[in-house]
């Protein structure tokens, strides 16, 4: 086997091997105690990759990144975000207090993809080779609500989203939280909830599996930060000229 051959085997081999290791994550709410060391960690356990890969033309045809921006990534987002900037007590309480109210409007993932032919990755476009669609094991599948595609990614989306390169597409895609009918599109009742890239090429599945243990215990607490913690806001607000 080739050189070229053996990387595209690798590359399906570490999507399938990154798949199986992926944390369980909870969709509850309420307080944190993270500090900006966390942030890594967080963005690890909020985060999934897959390639998808056509053997018999050894091509990698689409490699799919993406964070979703949940309740407690936020949080630690903020917390990160508000050390580097060296925000006071009360900026970082605002800014905590406005991107959490974000994720009771909307499910909002951040979006890198690459591979195949650059031009028809543009996920804004209506000739893109994919589209998206926020899944889960109940069998919703909702549309997004916007995708914004970001054109020269800043220092802050390739600080903390580190495998957003100069290789990738970057977007931000948010779905509703709830159906035209009310019901949530990601469902109480699920054990995962994904994105799918579908195509002519084929189809690739993004997959969060849910602690259901942990999701249940709803806090309903308004969020605090107290003297020796420290919070998160998405998008991040430019630093001042």
């Amino acid at each position: 086997m080739g050189a070229f051959s053996r990387s595209i085997a690798a590359l399906a081999l570490a999507g399938l091997m990154g798949g199986c290791a992926a944390t369980k994550v909870s969709l509850r709410e309420g307080p944190r105690e993270y500090v900006a060391s966390d942030y890594e960690t967080v963005l690890d356990n909020w985060t999934r990759t897959e390639h998808l890969v056509s053997f018999s033309e050894l091509d990698n045809l689409l490699t799919a990144t993406a964070t979703f921006e949940s309740w407690d990534f936020r949080w630690a987002y903020v917390v990160r975000y508000a050390q580097d900037y060296r925000l006071t007590l009360e900026q970082r309480q605002k800014l905590l207090e406005k991107t959490l109210d974000e994720t009771r409007d909307a499910h909002h993932f951040f979006v890198a993809v690459a591979g195949g032919d650059r031009k028809f990755n543009d996920l804004t476009k209506p000739d893109s080779a994919w589209i998206v669609r926020l899944i889960d094991s109940t069998g919703a599948e909702t549309a997004p609500l916007d995708i914004k595609a970001i054109s020269k990614p800043n220092a802050i989306e390739r600080t903390y989203f580190p495998y957003n390169t100069v290789f990738h597409r970057t977007f931000r895609i948010t779905f509703p939280r709830t159906s035209s009918d009310g019901r949530p599109t990601i469902s109480d009742d699920a054990d995962w909830f994904g994105l799918r890239f579908a195509g002519a090429q084929g189809n690739s599945e993004l997959v969060w599996n849910i602690n259901r243990d942990v999701t249940k215990k709803k806090s309903e607490e308004k969020p605090q930060l107290s003297p020796n913690a420290k919070p998160p806001e998405l998008p991040p607000p430019k630093p001042p000229n």
